[in-house]
């Protein structure tokens, strides 16, 4: 198959796939954005419905064109879709979709060479490569002892979709980030619940600050910079004590327990040795960057991790990822956009042609 040339090819059209198009097109690169999604919206179309934009964690606007108004009680999922199918028709972005990239191969030795993007809608050359695929598609599932042989139900936050459908169930939801804590809250309103976590979480009475919030994505970015796995900026910044999850607390519904030691069939072992009988086990425990269709380029170094400049694989400067360790937030994102485009804007002999300026 012959592939169809281009400067750049941005692989998913979320907060930050959108981020770096806009750059892109401001610069004058020729690109292609492809998404393995059937519709606008990234991983927001999945989001259970919910969660409201009343509740969401606060959302950035997309470079160039802000939000519209927003009704704090419209799903998140839905007000998302809207803004960003509004965003790529406003900048006349022609999104492939739905696309799956299956695998991005070195063409040639030559470092400066071109990129090949294997997809399952045709072939791809390009000359940089923009990675912003998030981690919705990869929910983690850690192993446990006896996991197999539950008879109840199983599910990641990532198939959630009520807590209608827990009605007399007693749910035991493990993790430790805002969606655990999230989901216990609303789950609880409708049936008991039991919640697990490796360690306490740390809980602030405000919203970080500025210092807060560099503190924290530094810590992301110096693991990555030395090839480990990314952590969540959550985890660096801890939990905010909103209203809701006050009176969580004051219900006794976030009366955490250290993590059980084994599952059993109708329930599991905690950690004194008693046994806790459970119809539901809904799994809080994160998400991983889906990266596997960049194995064949072996960025991956003995740390577990990809050694990161910035937005740039250490080891091959041709490809950036955005929306991954510390751009993992919108914030984060559309500035990983924009310095990704910046970065690749750089490189010998990729001088796009005049910029050109579409909105703001």
């Amino acid at each position: 198959m012959i592939p169809e040339p281009t400067d750049v090819v941005v692989i998913g059209a979320g907060q930050a796939g959108l981020s770096a198009a806009y750059h892109l097109q401001r610069r004058g690169f020729d690109f292609a954005v492809l998404d393995a999604e059937d519709g606008p919206g990234g991983a927001w179309r999945h989001r259970w419905k919910s969660l409201r934009m009343a509740t969401v964690n606060g959302i950035s606007d997309l470079p160039g064109i802000p939000k519209p108004d927003v009704d704090p009680t419209e799903p998140s999922s839905q007000f998302l879709t809207r803004y960003f199918g509004g965003y790529e028709a406003a900048l006349g972005l022609a999104v492939h979709r739905p696309v799956k990239v299956r695998a991005v191969r070195r063409e040639d030795e030559d470092p400066a060479g071109r990129l090949r993007v294997e997809t399952s809608d045709g072939v791809w050359s390009a000359r940089a490569l923009i990675n912003a695929t998030g981690t919705w598609s990869r929910p983690f599932w850690p192993i446990y002892p006896g996991r197999s042989s539950f008879r109840g139900r199983q599910l990641h936050v990532a198939d959630y979709v009520s807590a209608a459908e827990f009605t007399g169930k007693h749910v035991i939801v493990v993790g430790g980030g805002i969606s655990a804590v999230g989901l216990l809250d609303e789950i609880s309103r409708v049936t008991s619940t039991s919640w697990f976590t490796r360690r306490e979480p740390a809980w602030r009475d405000a919203p970080f600050d500025a210092r807060a919030g560099h503190d924290a994505v530094a810590l992301v970015e110096d693991r990555v910079r030395r090839g480990l796995p990314p952590q969540s900026v959550v985890s660096a910044t801890g939990l905010i004590w909103t209203p809701a999850l006050r009176a969580a607390r004051e219900r006794g519904v976030l009366d955490r327990q250290p993590m059980f030691t084994s599952i059993e069939p109708d329930g599991v072992r905690r950690a004194d040795g008693s046994f806790l009988k459970a119809d539901v086990i809904l799994w809080a425990t994160g998400f991983r960057a889906e990266l596997e269709h960049l194995a064949p380029l072996h960025l991956r170094g003995p740390g577990g991790g990809i050694a990161m400049e910035g937005t740039q694989v250490a080891a091959e400067p041709r490809v950036h990822l955005v929306g991954y360790g510390p751009s993992s937030s919108t914030i984060g994102a559309n500035r990983a956009g924009r310095a990704a485009v910046a970065a690749i804007a750089a490189l010998p002999g990729m001088a796009p042609a005049a910029e050109t300026v579409t909105w703001g």
